[in-house]
């Protein structure tokens, strides 16, 4: 499925979405690799197959596949991270930020595509995750890394978006 064809099949309801989707993967403020790369990594933590393989498809065309490969790196750390640094945060006990977390994060290092664009996905999936603490450390490795909050508030828009659509493509109904 093309992303013109995802559009096409959200419900009249969700035009804002339509409209949205159409500017969020062509803003200027990001570059290829950060776009696709934020849009994988946040389809992927939405865990809708519609997007994920729309994404996917058309991303493929565009950036190598490290950064394919680096996106889903980024999803997957930070489906584990967000939810033990969230309760770390929600809990209130601050026992728990004493405690290691013992989770193995290989990833961080390994992930083959650009540093801060790794950054810039994990904030995003974070965003969609709702883990305030790994908003706050991502976004300050990326202001430290020359990152304006523009570029921050682009990727997030794309999280938002993405975020909307993947509560009302027709297999989500």
């Amino acid at each position: 499925m093309t992303l013109e064809q995802l559009s096409e099949s959200l419900p009249a309801f969700a035009k804002d979405l339509k409209l949205n989707l159409s500017t969020v993967l062509r803003q200027p403020e990001l570059n290829p690799s950060q776009t696709w790369g934020t849009a994988l990594a946040c389809a992927v933590a939405l865990r809708n197959p519609e997007l994920i393989a729309t994404i996917t498809s058309e991303a493929s065309a565009l950036v190598e596949p490290n950064v394919l490969e680096g996106a889903r790196t980024a999803a997957a750390i930070m489906g584990m991270n967000n939810v033990y640094y969230r309760f770390q945060h929600l809990s209130g006990n601050e026992k728990y930020a004493t405690i290691p977390a013992r989770l193995r994060m290989n990833g961080i290092r390994t992930h083959g595509a650009d540093p801060v664009d790794f950054e810039l996905w994990c904030t995003a999936v974070s965003a969609v995750h709702g883990c305030g603490k790994c908003i706050v450390a991502h976004e300050r490795v990326l202001k430290e890394r020359g990152v304006t909050e523009e570029q921050i508030a682009a990727a997030i828009r794309i999280a938002a978006v993405l975020h909307g659509i993947a509560a009302v493509t027709p297999s989500a109904l």
